[in-house]
């Protein structure tokens, strides 16, 4: 999408999965495709950029109150920083994988700490920003998603906020039994309405900050 808006831009494309940027490289537009990580990048000092755009990764990075000023930082006067986040941390989804992996039968089966994603509040996110953005946009949208039982739901979690407690498992006996007992616990929680279908919401931040 940003090719498509500004076709003669520079873009380049940071992630630290190296599988992720050779999927990029295979199927994504003509851009600079660098390994590397978003908050060591922020940190430092180098040509600012017109927009600094994230879509849905920076739950995975801690200290946004270090991390968001870093990466405004790197905006280039009356560029923007363009950002959107999952802010549904606290909902049964992603709660449920929390309370699961911290119970006295789990909590010692992982071979690592399992990372976890979080978004902070609105009002987080404007105290951070404001005092060096020279303007400030901030909103959230509930998408509810209409899917075909929890099952679907367990699929959807499968690729974000389960992945990597499912990873942390040592075996795949013990992450069947993760995704069973996780299904079983999310059931009270989406109840299938008259047709069948369940109601999946789903909300979203979304951060834009320009340079003054």
């Amino acid at each position: 999408m940003l090719r498509e808006r500004w076709r003669a831009a520079e873009i380049t494309g940071l992630d630290s999965s190296e599988e992720m940027l050779a999927k990029a490289r295979a199927d994504g537009p003509a851009a600079l495709w660098v390994q590397g990580d978003i908050a060591r990048w922020a940190e430092q000092e180098g040509e600012p950029f017109d927009i600094v755009f994230s879509n849905a990764a920076l739950q995975w990075v801690p200290d946004h109150a270090t991390l968001f000023p870093n990466l405004l930082r790197r905006v280039a006067p009356g560029g923007a920083l363009a950002v959107q986040l999952p802010a549904y941390s606290d909902q049964p989804g992603q709660r449920l994988i929390r309370e699961l992996a911290r119970s006295a039968k789990w909590q010692g089966r992982f071979t690592r700490e399992p990372v976890d994603w979080r978004a902070e509040s609105v009002e987080f996110y404007y105290d951070t920003l404001a005092p060096r953005a020279g303007r400030l946009e901030l909103w959230e949208t509930e998408y509810v998603h209409v899917v075909d039982g929890t099952r679907a739901v367990v699929d959807w979690y499968r690729a974000t906020g389960l992945r990597p407690f499912l990873q942390a498992l040592p075996t795949e006996k013990d992450q069947a039994q993760f995704v069973g007992e996780y299904h079983a616990a999310l059931e009270p929680h989406y109840r299938p309405q008259r047709d069948g279908k369940v109601l999946f919401p789903f909300r979203r931040l979304f951060v834009l900050a320009y340079a003054a």
